[in-house]
């Protein structure tokens, strides 16, 4: 029986053994403060509205609206008390890259072609933000602010129309709330800038259900 000699791995089969490709680690995201993402969630006794996508802080003073179009699916959230309204939107968005900063430009830029003197604000609550105005549904213009946070794969605006736009004592019941939003972006993959769907509330979902089936 013949024998074979073992090959001794030189350093050139070493090498050639070496993959070929990169390893790449990707850097963790930066934890967020509030508005939070999922996992940054503080463990508080605050209520909020599970719509999904987002959990809404509820607080004295201050209602939660929902829109909704025919299939009865959550179109966007209004938090509203009579000096204005706060409406959020949540968006898809890349993972290390914010958005805001182009979604800014493209509103300044809508709201100058409407006259409506867009201004940026450096330094800002929330960092850079934006004021001006905007048509409003009875004519003439109302101011509007807008704060943009990047977060995670995730984008939060959040507009304020009315006197809160400009009122800072008046605006702070809802900059508390911004902040006590929980971004849950999930794991679907969707392109940047795609509304992050929301969703109805078990409860109010399921009474809505009852509903359809006693009118059926």
């Amino acid at each position: 029986m013949a024998s074979r000699r073992k090959q001794k791995r030189t350093d050139r089969s070493k090498l050639d053994a070496t993959p070929p490709w990169e390893t790449r680690v990707r850097d963790e995201p930066v934890p967020t403060e509030g508005p939070y993402d999922e996992r940054d969630a503080p463990d508080d006794d605050i209520e909020r509205i599970d719509l999904g996508a987002l959990r809404v802080p509820v607080g004295p003073g201050i209602d939660v609206r929902l829109e909704m179009n025919e299939a009865q699916q959550v179109i966007a959230v209004t938090l509203a008390a009579k000096d204005g309204h706060m409406q959020l939107g949540v968006f898809a968005a890349p993972r290390n890259e914010g958005i805001w900063d182009d979604i800014r430009a493209e509103i300044t830029a809508s709201m100058n072609s409407q006259k409506g003197a867009a201004k940026e604000v450096t330094n800002a609550t929330f960092g850079t933000e934006l004021t001006g105005k905007l048509p409003g549904d009875g004519g003439g213009q109302v101011p509007v602010r807008f704060i943009g946070v990047d977060g995670p794969r995730w984008f939060l605006r959040a507009m304020l129309v009315g006197v809160l736009a400009t009122d800072k004592a008046k605006a702070a019941p809802f900059e508390k709330a911004l902040r006590q939003v929980v971004v849950v972006r999930g794991v679907e993959p969707l392109p940047a800038r795609e509304p992050v769907p929301l969703r109805l509330p078990k409860e109010l979902a399921a009474q809505l259900a009852e509903g359809e089936e006693q009118q059926a």
